[in-house]
């Protein structure tokens, strides 16, 4: 694998990208992309790839965007005929009594096979607390009992009702995006990283290192986003961490391979050689991605 002055060291198999999305906002309405406009625009996966391969990632994890059903059968098949994605994050209301039953409807549909999670914008609810509601625990217990993992999309606001989740569901893999959604832009640490500190307490959650360029805005700087690495590092240790570009939201502020360098630059003095369990390890275990070579 080469890093097309990356600086990107090779990884066992290859990368894992473990948070991308696709989009087309002319075919499903992202009422959230109407202030964004370097965004608003179709993201395909073709794109990806063209940007992705050359660096040495090999497969990725897709991410839903919407809390809506149809994205999640259209990233299926999306999968089902893409060797590229190895797995999908999908969408399903965790609310409604019959989860277990939609998530065995959807392992049915073309694709199916790579549902390997379930995520909700948690950010979005009015509610911090949101992930403390009971019929959201039964939710989330039933996609672990599948044998998935449950995406925790949280701002340091809902880190709280996150940190009870995990205690109250010992026996779920809960994967932390974008590690919390710190305000790297202001140097804010805390209540972020007192928070954190309590949801990784638990052995069954992990952390995405991603999302580090949007959060620490337009002029960012590797020296202000290394302390929030460094701290992650320390919580969980490699084998708890996994790289994602959360391409192509990284794209307004960054390119793909700035993300992947910075990752990789900042993640890299800190585990060693476990670097292989952040940039694909991790990943391959916890989303039970086992036919990824």
């Amino acid at each position: 694998m080469t890093g097309l002055g990356t600086g990107v060291s090779p990884a066992v198999g290859g990368i894992i990208d473990s948070h991308h999305h696709v989009w087309d906002p002319a075919k499903r309405p992202h009422d959230w992309l109407v202030a964004l406009p370097s965004l608003n625009r179709p993201f395909d996966l073709r794109q990806l790839e063209q940007v992705a391969k050359p660096l040495g990632v090999s497969a990725t994890v897709l991410v839903q965007v919407l809390n809506d059903p149809a994205e999640t059968e259209e990233f299926l098949a999306l999968a089902g005929a893409s060797e590229f994605i190895a797995g999908v994050i999908g969408w399903v209301d965790l609310t409604d009594p019959g989860v277990g039953e939609t998530l065995a409807r959807l392992a049915e549909l073309p694709g199916g096979d790579k549902l390997v999670g379930v995520r909700h914008l948690v950010q979005a609810e009015p509610d911090p607390a949101w992930l403390r509601r009971p019929e959201v625990r039964r939710g989330v217990r039933a996609v672990s009992e599948s044998g998935r993992t449950f995406d925790l999309l949280v701002s340091t606001r809902e880190l709280p009702a996150a940190a009870d989740l995990a205690e109250h569901l010992e026996d779920a893999t809960l994967v932390i995006d974008h590690i919390a959604k710190p305000e790297i832009g202001t140097s804010t640490w805390e209540p972020w990283t007192s928070l954190i500190g309590q949801l990784a307490r638990s052995e069954s959650v992990v952390c995405k290192i991603s999302g580090l360029v949007s959060q620490a805005g337009r002029h960012w700087d590797p020296a202000a986003v290394r302390p929030y690495v460094e701290r992650v590092v320390e919580l969980f240790g490699p084998k708890r961490l996994l790289f994602g570009s959360d391409w192509p939201v990284c794209t307004a502020v960054a390119s793909y391979d700035q993300v992947l360098g910075l990752a990789h630059d900042l993640v890299v003095p800190l585990v060693g050689q476990e670097i292989d369990a952040v940039f694909g390890g991790t990943a391959r275990r916890i989303y039970k991605l086992a036919s990824v070579p």
